[in-house]
């Protein structure tokens, strides 16, 4: 599998993933994006490097 097919397949699992809460749980998801959305900016932003930090530790163990 070429790069470009693998960066797909990664974008759309996301997709598909990031899809399922908002379809399976609307109510729940809305009050949980509301309360992040009231966080301070460095509190999301902190989240946001935890987040990516994970995702490349996973994929530098997938490699």
């Amino acid at each position: 599998m070429d790069m470009a097919a693998s960066l797909l397949l990664a974008i759309a699992l996301m997709l598909i993933i990031e899809g399922m809460f908002p379809f399976v749980f609307p109510t729940a998801w809305r009050d949980t994006f509301r309360k992040i959305a009231e966080r301070p900016a460095h509190h999301i932003r902190i989240g946001g490097l935890i987040v990516m930090a994970l995702g490349l530790l996973l994929l530098l163990a997938a490699t």
